[in-house]
């Protein structure tokens, strides 16, 4: 690949290789006069098979292996089962390091990229989180626990997955990575407050609550700050070292699928940990899972469309779209296990953000791809 295309548009196709020239060309411009799909490689064009199968084995385990579920518990790391972790932290290591962290200073310096930024930020901390609210309490209004868990996954902002997404549906991979910087900063500083102030003073909710300011940085930082901080210090030395075609051509292409590929073992891990639980608990599952389905398509769509008017490129129309509707799951579950402990009603609902969610925003990603070439968006 030459060095003229930037790591913004360079994608990974499922049997590892990177995408085409031309493939790179077309993805800067807008999404390709062809079919949604036929520019996937096999693992991108399956994941949704991919991901139910994980899913499913993992739920099977859970059930049929009785010490599966409190073994993948025992050991924590900031909260999270070390497993999760380890998939988590190697997800997001590959997608970050396409980012160009040597030009981000020249995207920030446009008057028109804090236009976007601050339309994010309105959508994730305002709209977003009191809108799960309102859906918590029409759908669950005898289920206070419920409510609460629905919401801890309201507030936490994505920033592992929506990378994967992002990549998938044709998004800006370098304003995501800006997006993620973002929320992740503002986690640390707003989940907590919103928490308690979305909870206990607008909901009313019953009895003593309190998260941890600790827990929710911790979280943040380790799972964005670890992976982030690898990838950047890895971009930076390897093209020193070995050049920016090495890099791109060899390197890339070695790492790319690894995204993924923690993807599916972080969902399999996560459902066979938690799996008994959801099953045993197959009606506050259902449940939980209505509002869930609003809130993901709501906020998707919404967003995409006022994206639109406003005039936003198609790739940063999708990069918003699903920055706004992903959740971070893990910090949801992290702090209602911390909080209220892992067999709680709390615990189960946030448990259940990425059983809908998952499935959801893949269907989501092939949806954006085939509205953008059907309508020729730029």
């Amino acid at each position: 690949m030459h060095a003229n295309i930037t790591p913004a548009v360079v994608e990974h196709n499922g049997n590892g290789q990177l995408g085409s020239e031309n493939q790179a060309t077309n993805r800067s411009k807008g999404p390709v006069s062809v079919s949604a799909f036929k520019d996937l490689g096999f693992l991108d064009r399956y994941l949704a098979v991919w991901i139910f199968l994980a899913m499913a084995i993992g739920i099977i385990l859970g059930n049929f292996v009785p010490e599966m579920g409190p073994t993948l518990q025992r050991g924590k790391f900031v909260g999270v089962s070390v497993p999760i972790a380890v998939g988590l932290l190697v997800m997001m290591y590959p997608i970050l390091c396409k980012v160009r962290y040597e030009a981000l200073h020249k995207l920030l310096s446009q008057r028109g990229m804090w236009k976007q930024i601050c339309f994010s930020i309105l959508v994730n901390w305002i709209l977003a989180p009191f809108l799960m609210l309102g859906l918590a309490w029409a759908f669950l209004p005898d289920k206070s626990d419920l409510r609460i868990g629905l919401i801890l996954v309201g507030l936490g902002r994505c920033i592992a997955m929506v990378l994967i997404w992002n990549g998938l549906a044709g998004g800006d991979d370098e304003y995501c990575a800006i997006l993620v910087a973002i929320n992740s900063l503002l986690q640390m500083v707003l989940f907590a407050p919103l928490a308690v102030f979305l909870i206990r003073v607008i909901g009313g909710e019953p009895g003593t609550f309190d998260i941890s300011y600790e827990v929710v940085a911790t979280s943040v930082a380790v799972f964005l700050g670890i992976p982030l901080g690898a990838a950047a210090v890895t971009r930076f030395v390897l093209r020193a070292v070995a050049g920016h075609v090495w890099y791109q051509r060899v390197f890339l292409r070695f790492v790319s699928p690894w995204s993924l590929i923690g993807l599916l073992y972080t969902i399999l891990v996560l459902f066979a940990s938690q799996g008994r639980q959801v099953v045993h608990q197959i009606v506050s599952v259902l449940r939980v899972a209505s509002p869930l389905l609003v809130y993901f398509l709501f906020v998707f769509f919404v967003t995409l469309w006022v994206g639109r008017l406003l005039g936003f490129k198609f790739s940063h129309m999708v990069t918003q779209s699903f920055t706004a509707a992903s959740n971070n799951f893990e910090l949801a579950i992290a702090v209602a296990v911390a909080t209220f402990g892992p067999d709680s009603d709390q615990a189960l609902a946030s448990t259940v953000g990425p059983l809908i969610e998952v499935p959801v925003l893949i269907g989501l990603v092939y949806t954006v791809r085939w509205m953008g070439n059907r309508w020729n968006w730029k």
